[in-house]
Order: structure tokens, then C-alpha cells, then sequence
């Protein structure tokens, strides 16, 4: 069973900062973590591993900095990692990323892909389902639990608003996982040393992927998609404390405060 783990590294901060001429993040002097859903994605695959078998690959698409998520997910007990990257890829879309992704996932090869559900510096939720797509395997969004049925097919449970669907699905397959699946597992010391000292992160830049990609459908010049502004989100307005009044003038206030804003 080999099972694919794609996995972003993503800013680590709430005071998100913009080129106003690329609409794109300043990354610099911003330190980085795995993504939180990507990372219930690894612990998912591990538990999948301790179940049926086989090896959990963990792959990034991103700049040479990435190295450090992908030693993380080693260390976490990821049995192999690939970093894709190169200046060809940059400026990629939703749409050309997936693109890229599942040519390398192709070339790597897989029985499971497994991903976040999204990104928290992006908040699309597109990769991961059109990375199935452009593998042509049945996908499964928003899972919350993965329950083996055999070595081939999968019962799921699907987070969905209100209510829950359980999803039968045969291999291959893509499975979108939400950080509510699970406590990702801590390191420890001599697993870390060891992603570092006895592992390796293998590099697939664009002479590795060139006979499998079209180079006019990756990076910006290859994306149908582009951001026309991009900014902050606002801070919320103080709100209204009332005291030293009772709890029937407090429900009369909020009625009120409702009616004004035609809430209710």
C-alpha cells in the first residue's frame, strides 16, 4: 500500500503581510509551519500505514525552505519525502499547482492520495480535489475517519455542514482531511536527528517532471486564474458593554440591537 501525503508549508502568523505591487505574501521574516489540516493529513496516512501496510510519502510543492516541513513530516515517521520545485513552477495557480502536483504524485506513484482540506494562507479548498481530477480517481472532501475494508476499499466519514455522510470508496482514491480527524502525534528527539542524519528529501524540479508536464500550462504564464486585489482581514469594531442592568434589560437591548441591524 503506498500512500501520498501533499503537505504546504505555510506562514505562521496572524499579521499577514502584502506586496501592494504583486498582491502576493511578504514571507520574508515569517517563520513557517506545516499546514494545520495538511498535517491531521500525515497523521491520517500513519494510522492508515499501521492498519494495511506499505509507506506514507509526504510531497511539497514550494521553494527549497520547504526541506524543513518535509524533515518534520520524516520525523513524524513519514518514510519518504519529495520536494517539488524550481523557478518554472513559480507563480502558480490553484489550477496549474494541481496541475504539477499530480504529475509528480504520477511519478511517484500512489494507491492513496491524501491532503488537507486547504491551506490557511490561500483558504481555496481547490487543490486538493482538482489534483483527482487530473488523476482521474474518485475523491472524498472534508473526512473526518478513514475505516479500512479490506486492501482495497475505504468507509469514510465526510463532515458535511449539519450532518455526516458515510462514503464507501474503491482504490485509488483522494481523500481531503479536516484537523478535527485527529491530534497530529508529537516527535521525538532521535526521530528528528534521524529525518536529518539517515533520510533524505528528493528533489523533483522541472528537468525530473519535463517529459510528463506541458510547460505552457505551469507557473503564472500557465495559470487561467490571477488575484486582482488582495488585503487584510479587518479588524471587528468594538462592540457595546452594557452593565448594571438586569438580565430582562439585557434581552430587551439585544432585541433591540437585532431589529435595528433587520436581523430579526
Amino acid at each position: 500500500m503506498k500512500i501520498v501525503v501533499c503537505i504546504k508549508q505555510v506562514p505562521d502568523t496572524n499579521e499577514v503581510k502584502l506586496d501592494p505591487k504583486t498582491n502576493t505574501l511578504i514571507r520574508e521574516g515569517v517563520p513557517s509551519i506545516i499546514n494545520h489540516d495538511d498535517k491531521s493529513g500525515i497523521e491520517a496516512a500513519l494510522q492508515l500505514r499501521e492498519k494495511l501496510g506499505g509507506t506514507v510519502t509526504v510531497v511539497s510543492m514550494g521553494p527549497p525552505q520547504a526541506d524543513v516541513a518535509l524533515r518534520e513530516a520524516l520525523a513524524m515517521g513519514a518514510d519518504e519525502a519529495y520536494l517539488v520545485s524550481g523557478r518554472e513552477f513559480g507563480g502558480s495557480d490553484t489550477w496549474a499547482t494541481s496541475y504539477i502536483i499530480a504529475k509528480a504524485v504520477e511519478k511517484i506513484g500512489y494507491d492513496i492520495v491524501i491532503t488537507g482540506r486547504q491551506a490557511i494562507d490561500g483558504d481555496t479548498a481547490q487543490v486538493g480535489p482538482q489534483i483527482a481530477e487530473k488523476l482521474g480517481i474518485p475523491q472524498v472532501s472534508y473526512v473526518e475517519k478513514i475505516d479500512p475494508q479490506g486492501k482495497d476499499t475505504l468507509i469514510v466519514k465526510r463532515a458535511y455542514e449539519d450532518r455526516y455522510h458515510i462514503i464507501e470508496v474503491k482504490l485509488p482514491c483522494l481523500l481531503t482531511v479536516i484537523q478535527e480527524y485527529g491530534t497530529p502525534r508529537y516527535m521525538n528527539v532521535r526521530d528528528v536527528v534521524g529525518a536529518y542524519t539517515e533520510k533524505e528529501v528528493k528533489i523533483l524540479d522541472f528537468e525530473a517532471l519535463k517529459s510528463q508536464l506541458k510547460p505552457e500550462w505551469i507557473g503564472l504564464s500557465g495559470s487561467p486564474t490571477n488575484v486582482a486585489q488582495s488585503f487584510p482581514k479587518l479588524a471587528k469594531g468594538k462592540g457595546t458593554i452594557l452593565k448594571d442592568i438586569s438580565a430582562d434589560e439585557a434581552v430587551e437591548a439585544i432585541i433591540n440591537k437585532l431589529a435595528e441591524k433587520h436581523i430579526i
